[in-house]
């Protein structure tokens, strides 16, 4: 199970954030940051820098892009 941490919107504002390289600029993305000394990954929609922010614990982000390798 993936565990889901609340994030604390300074936090949040301290991340320095990325998109995909293969992103189009369509406005259909979402970025991805490292914060609180990559203790935790946020992930945001793009178009949203201000709103809300999922973050995981950085062993459950590894895990999620370990599984995308392997697709």
């Amino acid at each position: 199970m993936i565990e889901h941490v609340d994030l604390h919107p300074a936090d949040a504002g301290r991340a320095i954030w990325r998109t995909s390289s293969y992103s189009n600029g369509g406005g259909e993305c979402v970025e991805v940051g490292h914060v609180t000394k990559a203790t935790y990954t946020g992930v945001r929609d793009s178009k949203s820098k201000d709103g809300p922010v999922q973050s995981y614990a950085a062993p459950a982000w590894d895990a999620f892009l370990d599984a995308l390798k392997i697709r």
